[in-house]
């Protein structure tokens, strides 16, 4: 069993960017028709080019305000969808294409300092995800990112 659980950035979260139409950073959104896979940052799902209408925003994955916040660009769904709900295991569409989304690990420790990284390549990411954990006790999460784009796609907590 998988010793980590998935976290989309959150339903209620993308509704309130929908509803304002401006991210946190005060920047004006706008929706558009998909153009790449993405995925959106709340179903983790891929999006169907020239059919899905998503919204680019900025966004942090971080509570403290340091220098590894690394806010940058994120795409959600134009439309109201569940947030990714198989948490125990890293979104197969995402897992399975690894041209269009090749992955890197990157861990923090409690403060939000960096302390690992590493490129997934052709290695299974849950496989990776559960090693890091088990062998670097001082990672408290992780966030995997487009290793390419260098965007964030989701966290993984460590369980138990």
């Amino acid at each position: 069993m998988n010793k980590f659980k998935i976290v989309p950035i959150s339903r209620k979260y993308a509704q309130n960017v929908r509803t304002a139409m401006q991210d946190d950073f005060g920047h004006q959104l706008i929706e558009t028709v998909a153009t790449g896979s993405g995925p959106c940052r709340v179903s983790l799902k891929p999006f169907q080019k020239g059919v899905d209408k998503r919204i680019l925003l900025t966004h942090t994955p971080f509570e403290l305000d340091n220098a590894y916040n690394q806010p940058g660009p994120v795409f959600i769904n134009g439309e109201d969808v569940e947030e990714y709900a198989d948490i125990y295991r890293f979104p197969p569409e995402i897992k399975a294409n690894k041209k269009s989304f090749p992955i890197t690990l990157i861990g923090y420790n409690n403060e939000q300092q960096m302390i690992f990284t590493r490129i997934v390549g052709d290695d299974d990411v849950d496989e990776l995800i559960n090693e890091a954990f088990d062998q670097h006790a001082a990672i408290a999460y992780l966030h995997a990112r487009n290793a390419q784009a260098c965007c964030f796609i989701c966290k993984i907590e460590r369980m138990g």
